[in-house]
């Protein structure tokens, strides 16, 4: 019986703790997302129709491997979406980095998933830009840009990041690229996968 009474009492202990660190996790990744909303709100407008808080547009898409995917099935993971295009220079600027510091620390973890939504673009284009950027995480079509307009003015410019958490919701919208912004998205991804 003592056994067992001590099993319960760090059973709970364990729960407890869990939960504090969850709690944890959560304060952290809403600390490190309203400082960066609070700047992106004092800047330039960036062009998107959703927020941080809104649960993300569901929408399917094909990668470049032939793969069908609809976003909303990837629920219970933690999602990077990059919209880019390989006229982008500043997409071609920041896609290595992306892919050595987010897609290699976190593609074997089966809880976090990458894709680059490549705007307007044929297949072999895509494809082709993939090579010249060295870069190894999936990307997708988006013909006609309708993804991209689910989340940014049509006509507004890319690059750009959504973080959407394991729930569905969106937690960070990127423009551009800006060193601490990324440096925070980083943190974030890491927060939101601990």
């Amino acid at each position: 019986m003592k056994f067992f009474n001590c099993f319960l009492s760090a059973t709970f202990c364990i729960f407890l703790f869990s939960c504090a660190r969850g709690n944890k996790v959560k304060e952290n990744v809403q600390t490190l997302t309203e400082s960066v909303s609070a700047e992106q709100e004092e800047g330039e407008d960036r062009g998107y129709i959703v927020k941080v808080g809104d649960i993300a547009p569901d929408f399917t898409f094909t990668t470049t491997a032939g793969e069908t995917i609809k976003l909303s099935d990837l629920r219970g993971r933690v999602v990077m979406l990059q919209f880019t295009a390989s006229w982008c220079g500043v997409c071609r600027k920041k896609m290595p980095d992306i892919e050595r510091y987010i897609w290699q620390k976190h593609k074997e973890n089966p809880d976090f998933a990458l894709y680059g939504i490549d705007r307007d673009e044929p297949l072999e284009t895509v494809k082709e830009f993939a090579v010249q950027t060295g870069i190894t995480y999936p990307l997708a079509l988006d013909p006609g840009a309708d993804i991209f307009a689910l989340y940014a003015n049509r006509e507004a410019g890319i690059t750009r990041n959504v973080i959407v958490n394991r729930e569905g919701q969106i937690v960070m919208l990127t423009r551009l690229y800006d060193e601490d912004e990324f440096a925070a998205m980083c943190k974030i991804i890491d927060e939101l996968l601990i």
